[in-house]
C-alpha cells in the first residue's frame, strides 16, 4: 500500500468521523477489524490491501490530529476560504482540506507540497474541476499566508 493510498483511507475515515462523531479510537478500531475490511475490499478496490504497521500508525496518527485540532484547522479554511463558511463546502473537499492542513500543521515528517499536492489528486477523484480549484486555492492561500508571517 502506498502514502497516497493510506492518505486516502485516512480522508475517508476524517470524512466518516466528522459525520458521526463518533471517537477516531473506536472507528479506527471498527473499520479495520479484518471482516469488516475484507468486505470493503469487495466494493472498492481502496481496500484491496490492509495497511501495514507503518501504514497503520500514519492513518491512526492522521484521524486522531485531525480530530484533535478540527476547530483549528477549520479556523485555517474559514480564513483563506473567502467568502465560504465551512459548512457550505462539500464534506470531500472539507475531508481533503482538513488532511492536507493538519499534515502541513501538525506532522513534521510530511513535505508541505507533498500535502498539498496530494490534497488537490485526491480531490480530483472526488470532486468537480471547481472543487479541485477552491481546495489548490485555499491551501495556496494558506501558504502564502503563513509565508507573510
Amino acid at each position: 500500500m502506498t502514502r497516497t493510498t493510506a492518505r486516502e483511507i485516512a480522508i475517508q475515515l476524517g470524512f466518516a468521523a466528522a459525520a458521526t462523531g463518533e471517537e477516531p479510537a473506536e472507528l479506527l478500531d471498527r473499520f479495520f477489524e479484518q471482516e469488516h475490511y475484507a468486505t470493503l475490499a469487495q466494493e472498492d478496490e481502496l481496500f484491496a490491501e490492509l495497511p501495514d504497521e507503518a501504514q497503520m500508525a500514519y492513518i491512526r496518527r492522521l484521524v486522531t490530529l485531525i480530530d484533535v485540532h478540527r476547530d483549528e484547522i477549520d479556523d485555517e479554511i474559514r480564513r483563506y476560504a473567502r467568502g465560504w463558511r465551512v459548512e457550505r463546502i462539500s464534506r470531500t473537499a472539507l475531508a481533503v482540506l482538513r488532511c492536507a492542513l493538519c499534515e502541513i500543521l501538525y506532522m513534521e515528517d510530511i513535505p508541505d507540497a507533498a500535502a498539498i499536492n496530494e490534497a488537490v489528486e485526491l480531490a480530483k477523484g472526488y470532486d468537480e474541476p471547481d472543487t479541485v480549484s477552491f481546495v489548490n486555492g485555499v491551501l495556496g492561500g494558506f501558504m502564502r499566508g503563513r509565508q507573510e508571517s
